[in-house]
């Protein structure tokens, strides 16, 4: 049994992450911005935990005590075409989705070294390794916190700690169901958000969660985890494909 530290476990994803670990006999601690979204939930702990707010973090990762492993969830998305891509926005979703995920792995990486063992599982996406107009300011998050990762994995390993990054395609949580969107007038770019969603091979939130319970318990950890069959086929694309021109998923 390992204790787990999930941050953004309110829905979605998250919640279906904290209920995996509590199924399989974990002792699960559910963190969230608003704890009292987490009262349902099977935990053991549930905590207040802003990945934005460093006071916030210090605190839930005290009340929390022995961490074995670290489920980095958190994070959100907007669409909109680089052009249309406003600066204080993207600002905004790098401080919650990649610094976010950097703040709460700094805080529990002291103890984890004490101990000379703990996992670091960040959930990131396929599109951490290749884009998908109009989502580039979400991919560059996850392109930014692929980096952050990779160099973490290098720097902990002699010290007995793991890290991977879990790379699910589109997920049926409902996250993106009513995405905020921003566009220019007369939007010239207008056709990038004219795709239809049920084109997508989605994958439900317990099929990541399966995956990332299985990283957590497994004996060798990859760098690199892609979560289902549709990311398999896509990162398996990316990597036939040349990096002289744009890789555009199914053409």
């Amino acid at each position: 049994m390992a204790s787990v530290l999930i941050t953004g476990a309110s829905k979605g994803i998250g919640r279906a992450i904290a209920s995996e670990f509590a199924r399989r006999g974990h002792r699960v601690v559910a963190t969230a911005r608003k704890p009292e979204t987490l009262a349902d939930l099977d935990a053991d702990q549930r905590l207040a935990l802003d990945v934005t707010d460093p006071a916030s973090i210090e605190a839930a990762v005290e009340q929390a005590g022995e961490i074995d492993v670290l489920v980095s969830n958190a994070g959100e998305i907007f669409y909109a075409a680089v052009e249309a891509t406003p600066p204080a926005e993207l600002m905004r979703l790098f401080d919650l989705n990649t610094v976010g995920a950097l703040r709460v792995a700094q805080a529990v990486l002291p103890g984890m070294r004490a101990r000379g063992r703990g996992r670091l599982l960040f959930v990131s996406s396929v599109v951490g390794r290749i884009v998908n107009p109009p989502g580039a300011g979400y991919d560059a998050t996850k392109w930014a916190l692929e980096a952050l990762v990779e160099s973490l994995a290098i720097e902990i390993a002699p010290l007995g700690l793991e890290t991977a990054l879990l790379e699910p395609g589109a997920v049926s949580s409902g996250a993106l169901d009513d995405v905020t969107t921003y566009r220019l007038p007369d939007d010239p770019y207008a056709a990038l958000l004219g795709g239809d969603p049920a084109q997508r091979q989605w994958i439900t939130p317990e099929e990541v969660a399966a995956g990332v319970a299985d990283a957590a318990e497994i004996s060798a950890l990859p760098l690199r985890i892609p979560i289902g069959a549709p990311a398999a086929a896509v990162l398996a694309a990316r990597h036939a494909a040349p990096d002289d021109r744009p890789f555009v998923p199914g053409a």
